[in-house]
C-alpha cells in the first residue's frame, strides 16, 4: 500500500476537520468558514459552515485573472454533427457571464431554482454555470426524459425558468425536446416565468409567448459579477433517475462540493491544471454534473464534452480518436460502453490503429466492472484501467485506486479501496461488521465527507428514512458486497438484487461475473426469478461478442457448467437465454428488476430512462419462446 494513500486515508478518519481544512485552501473564499464540520444537527452535518465562496468564481474567474485565459477550458466533440470546438477560460467566462445577465433580466436570482432540460452542447455547461454565477440552484434534467417524468421535476424543484433546446441528436434520429417541454409545463401545477430556447439547426421550433430566445437573450444581456453565498447554500438538486411519483432530489453545496471535488482530480484522477480529461458520460447525470462541469474546472483543467455513442459512427473507434486529437491524459467511462467497444472490436483493432501515448489511466464507474472487460481494455491500451464505485448520492468516489496518491495492486473484481475521507464498512443484517469476504450491506460511517447530500430536497424525513434508518450511525448504500482481507471492496449488486436459493444468499453480480469469462460472452445480466421449490433461481441473459455466433445452446450449456465449477451446484444455476441487447438506462445501467418481471410474467412499468423500450419487446419474444411467461412494453403500469 503506497504510503501517501495510507497516511491520507489515516488522516482523514482520525482528524477529517483538519484533513479537508487544508484540502480546501484550493479553493477562493470570499470569507473563511467559522467550522469546518458543523455537527451541531447531526445527522444533518454541515461543512464549512459560516464560509463564503462563488462556485463559478472558482471554476473560470480565477483561472483567468491567474493566467489561464487563453488555455482550452471547454472541448466540444460531436459524432453527430462531426463538429469540434474549444472554448477558452476567457471565452467561457464571456458567454457565463453574459447568459448569467440573461437569467438575472428573466428575474433569476439568489436561491431560485432553474430547470435545465438540454442535449450535450456547450450551452448547457454555459447554463450551469450561470446559474452557480447568481447563487440560482440548477436542476438539470436529462435530455429527452417524457414530458410526465420532467412534470414531476417541475412540481418538485418549482422553477422561475426553464432552460432547454428545441432538440436532441441521437444515432439515426432528431429529438423534438420543445413538444416534450411544453407538454410537461401543460401537465405541471407550478409553472415558469419563461423558457429560454436554445435553437439548433437540426430542426425548428416555434416559440410561444412565454418563450425566449437564446440568441436574443444573450443579445439583449450585460454581463454580471458573482453573487456571494454561504458554503452550506445549495449550488444544485439532482433527481436520481428512475423515480416515480414523488421524484427524489439529492441536493449538493457550494462549500464542500467545492473543494471535494478540487482535491479529487489530483488525488484520485492524477489531474492538474493544463491537463486535458474526458468524462464520457452525459451532464444529466451526477458524472457530468461532477467531472464533465465543475472539477475539471475547478482545477483548472480542460475538460471534454462528448456528443454521441461510442460506437457504430462508423465503428468502434469513436472514443479513441477523440482521445487521439485531443491527446487526452485521463479518461472516465462506464461499464458498458467499454462493453459495447470490446463487443464490436473483440481483438482491439481500433485501439491499435491510434496514437493513444497521451493515455495515463482509464478510469470506470456507473456499473459494476467485470474481470473480463477490464483486462481487455488493459492488455489492449497498455495503461492501469481503474474500477472506481460512487453514486448520484455522493458526488464523487467512495472507492478507487488514487492515481495521484500512487497506485496500488489493480485487483479486477473489485471496485478497489476507501478512497481518504470515506470510512467503509460492510455489515450483517443486524448491523454488526461482516467477516472478511462475506456478503453484507456496504455501509459508510457518518459523518460523510464533504461533497455528499447534506439531505434531499424539502425532505428531511425521506432522506433519513432513505439513507440513514438502516443502521444508525451509518449512510446506507443500497449496494451488497464483501471487504476482502486486504481491504477492497467488491461491489457485487444492489442489496435487492441478492437473491436467496434455498436459503442461500447468492449475489447476481459473482454469476455475472463468471459468465462474463466465457470467451463468446461481451455482455450478460443475472436476476433472481419465483421458483416454487428453492424460493428463487437465477437466470441468465447472455449477449453474444460480434462474429462468435455458435449455436446458443451449446454457449448456454458450457456456461451452466462453468458456473457449477467456479461457484458450484449451490447457486441452482441451470438457466440462460441468448438475447441481441439489453435493456438499460441512457446511463448505461441495465434494468435487471425489469427483466425479473418479465421473466416472472408480472405486470411492470416500462422506466422512463430506458434507452430504448423495443428492447424489452425483443426479449419477451425470446422468454416466451423458452417458455416463460413474458410480458412485452406494452405491459400496464403496476
Amino acid at each position: 500500500m503506497p504510503d501517501a494513500y495510507a497516511q491520507a486515508l489515516a488522516r482523514s478518519l482520525n482528524d477529517p476537520e483538519g484533513f479537508w481544512a487544508e484540502a480546501a485552501r484550493g479553493i477562493d473564499w470570499i470569507e473563511p468558514w467559522q467550522r469546518v464540520l458543523d455537527d451541531s444537527n447531526a445527522p444533518f452535518y454541515r461543512w464549512f459552515a459560516g464560509g463564503i465562496l462563488n462556485t463559478c468564481y472558482n471554476c473560470l474567474d480565477r483561472h483567468v485573472a491567474h493566467g489561464r485565459a487563453d488555455q482550452p477550458a471547454l472541448i466540444y466533440e460531436s459524432v453527430m454533427t462531426d463538429g469540434s470546438r474549444s472554448y477558452s477560460y476567457a471565452e467561457l467566462l464571456d458567454l457565463t457571464a453574459r447568459f448569467a445577465g440573461a437569467l438575472a433580466q428573466a428575474g433569476v436570482g439568489k436561491g431560485d431554482r432553474v430547470i435545465i432540460y438540454m442535449p450535450m452542447v456547450p450551452e448547457t455547461v454555459v447554463a450551469m454555470l450561470a446559474c452557480a454565477r447568481l447563487g440560482a440552484v440548477h436542476s438539470v434534467v436529462f435530455g429527452g426524459f417524457a414530458a410526465a417524468e420532467l412534470a414531476t421535476r417541475i412540481d418538485d424543484a418549482k422553477p422561475h425558468v426553464i432552460v432547454s433546446a428545441n432538440c436532441g441528436l441521437e444515432p439515426g434520429r432528431v429529438v423534438a425536446y420543445k413538444p416534450l417541454l411544453d407538454a410537461a409545463i401543460g401537465m405541471a401545477t407550478h409553472k415558469p416565468a419563461s423558457c429560454i430556447v436554445l435553437q439548433r439547426p437540426e430542426l425548428a421550433a416555434d416559440l410561444g409567448p412565454g418563450d425566449i430566445d437564446w440568441n436574443d437573450a444573450l443579445a439583449a444581456a450585460e454581463p454580471v459579477e458573482c453573487v456571494p453565498v454561504a458554503a452550506t447554500d445549495p449550488l444544485y438538486i439532482l433527481y436520481t433517475s428512475g423515480t416515480t411519483g414523488q421524484p427524489k432530489g439529492i441536493v449538493r453545496d457550494n462549500g464542500g462540493h467545492a473543494v471535494a471535488l478540487h482535491w479529487s482530480m489530483q488525488a484520485i484522477y492524477g489531474i492538474d491544471a493544463g491537463d486535458v480529461y474526458w468524462a464520457a458520460s452525459d451532464v444529466g447525470w451526477v458524472v457530468g454534473h461532477s467531472y464533465i462541469v465543475y472539477a475539471p474546472l475547478l482545477k483548472g483543467a480542460t475538460t471534454v464534452l462528448f456528443e454521441g455513442k461510442p460506437v457504430g459512427t462508423p465503428d468502434a473507434g469513436t472514443f479513441w480518436r477523440v482521445v487521439e486529437r485531443q491527446r487526452v491524459k485521463v479518461m472516465f467511462t462506464a461499464p458498458t460502453a467499454l462493453r459495447a467497444i470490446r463487443r464490436d472490436d473483440p481483438e482491439g483493432a481500433c485501439i491499435a490503429a491510434h496514437d493513444l501515448s497521451s493515455m495515463r489511466a482509464l478510469f470506470l464507474a456507473g456499473e459494476r466492472s467485470d474481470p473480463e472487460t477490464l483486462n481487455w481494455a488493459r492488455d489492449h491500451l497498455g495503461i492501469p484501467v481503474i474500477d472506481h464505485w460512487w453514486q448520484t448520492e455522493t458526488g464523487w468516489a467512495i472507492t478507487a485506486n488514487p492515481l495521484g496518491l500512487g497506485l496500488f495492486p489493480i485487483r479486477p473484481g473489485s471496485a478497489n479501496k476507501a478512497v481518504p475521507g470515506w470510512d467503509v464498512r460492510v455489515l450483517d443484517d443486524t448491523g454488526h461488521p461482516a467477516p472478511a469476504d462475506q456478503i453484507g450491506s456496504i455501509a459508510c460511517k457518518l459523518p460523510l465527507p464533504p461533497g455528499t447530500l447534506p439531505t434531499l430536497w424539502n425532505a428531511d424525513g425521506r432522506f433519513r428514512e432513505a439513507y440513514l434508518e438502516r443502521f444508525p450511525g451509518f449512510y446506507s448504500t443500497g449496494d451488497a458486497g464483501y471487504m476482502d482481507a486486504d481491504g477492497y471492496v467488491h461491489v457485487l449488486t444492489r442489496t435487492d438484487d441478492v437473491i436467496n436459493v434455498a436459503g442461500h444468499r447468492l449475489s447476481t453480480g459473482a454469476i455475472e461475473e463468471v459468465l462474463a469469462s466465457h470467451p463468446d460472452i461481451a455482455e450478460c445480466a443475472v436476476t433472481g426469478i419465483a421458483d416454487a421449490i428453492k424460493g428463487q433461481v437465477p437466470l441468465g441473459f447472455l449477449c453474444r461478442k460480434s462474429g462468435h455466433e455458435r449455436a446458443g445452446d451449446d454457449i448456454v450449456r458450457e456456461v451452466v457448467a462453468l458456473v457449477r465449477e467456479r461457484i458450484g451446484p449451490v447457486a441452482a444455476f441451470k438457466q440462460a437465454v441468448i438475447v441481441e441487447r439489453l435493456p438499460k438506462t441512457r446511463s448505461g445501467k441495465i434494468l435487471r428488476g425489469t427483466l425479473r418481471s418479465m421473466a416472472d410474467g408480472k405486470e411492470y412499468a416500462v422506466p422512463a430512462t430506458i434507452d430504448d423500450p423495443t428492447i424489452l419487446d425483443e426479449i419477451a419474444v425470446v422468454l416466451r419462446g423458452h417458455g416463460y411467461p413474458a410480458i412485452g412494453s406494452d405491459a400496464p403500469s403496476n
